[in-house]
């Protein structure tokens, strides 16, 4: 059983599909679970959240466990503590450690120097989490992930990467379209192409991200520019299966990378997948700590 949540690649396809099947039982019936009482768990956002917040302070509630809230004008990190020094006097008090922050070098040595387990609720380069709500917005919404196929169209980053990972894993084929200048590295099974029309042909689900993230404010008229045949609109979803969803991981920017017809229609199942957030971690949680 893997002691840490960096990337995805600890969990087998086993316990992946397991922690996704266990996540629908905490879905109907949030509070069946006590696996955190009297437990307490450490959150470091050292970038903003909505539903990475939301979701993980709801969910260790709901599992009885105790959330801490830790900003970086709140840790001796922002004055240039040790990461490793972090990692053992937070160890000593709490039970696990979720970190948002930029480098997955940071959290990869949080890992290395805790004695508790490590989540990755954000990198530049990885986004678990979120993509274990994915999966399970898919199994709902489908009733089965083997076979069935995702589309993501846009900038090759971390929500991708994370998805091209663990949806393989648990036998979704992904298909990533992004432009030159925007594509991610080849990824074990997903298939990555520039056409966004390919890309989407009969998918399950069309899935896209925010064009200008944290941190590409500077380049933002041109990723713009770049990315504008990338839009996931009407016509797009019109390429996909019959009942095609569409997913955002948001925040969205209605018009960029979405329209508001598919962003707020029937064909999406988005604040669903907003939701399932919280569930699906504290399948996570529940599985790391037993």
């Amino acid at each position: 059983m893997p002691r840490h949540l960096l990337t995805g690649d600890e969990l087998t396809r086993e316990e992946l599909l397991a922690l996704i099947e266990r996540a629908l039982e905490l879905k109907a019936d949030p509070l069946a679970s006590r696996a955190l009482a009297g437990k307490h768990v450490a959150l470091i956002f050292q970038k903003p959240s909505t539903r990475t917040r939301l979701s993980f302070e709801t969910g260790i509630v709901e599992l009885g466990g105790h959330p801490l809230i830790l900003r970086p004008d709140e840790m001796q990190l922002s004055r240039g503590e040790a990461v490793r020094d972090t990692a053992l006097v937070l160890s000593r008090h709490v039970h696990a450690i979720g970190i948002r922050t930029g480098a997955d070098a940071l959290v990869r040595e949080l890992a290395e120097h805790a004695s508790v387990p490590v989540v990755n609720m954000l990198t530049v380069g990885h986004h678990p989490c979120q993509a274990l709500a994915d999966l399970l917005t898919l199994r709902e919404t489908f009733g089965r992930l083997e076979g069935l196929t995702l589309a993501y169209v846009g900038d090759g980053n971390n929500v991708a990467r994370s998805l091209a990972v663990l949806g393989g894993r648990a036998g979704v084929e992904v298909r990533i379209a992004s432009p030159a200048g925007y594509q991610l590295e080849p990824v074990a099974g997903a298939l990555l192409t520039d056409d966004p029309y390919a890309a989407v042909a009969g998918a399950h689900a069309v899935y896209t991200d925010v064009w200008v993230s944290m941190g590409d404010e500077e380049t933002a008229e041109a990723r713009r520019r770049d990315l504008a045949a990338y839009r996931v609109d009407d016509a797009l979803l019109d390429r996909a299966a019959p009942d095609a969803i569409a997913l955002h991981d948001l925040p969205a920017h209605p018009g960029e990378e979405i329209t508001p017809a598919v962003l707020y229609g029937t064909r999406q199942r988005i604040w669903e997948q907003a939701e399932n957030r919280r569930h699906a971690q504290k399948a996570l949680l529940e599985f790391l700590l037993r």
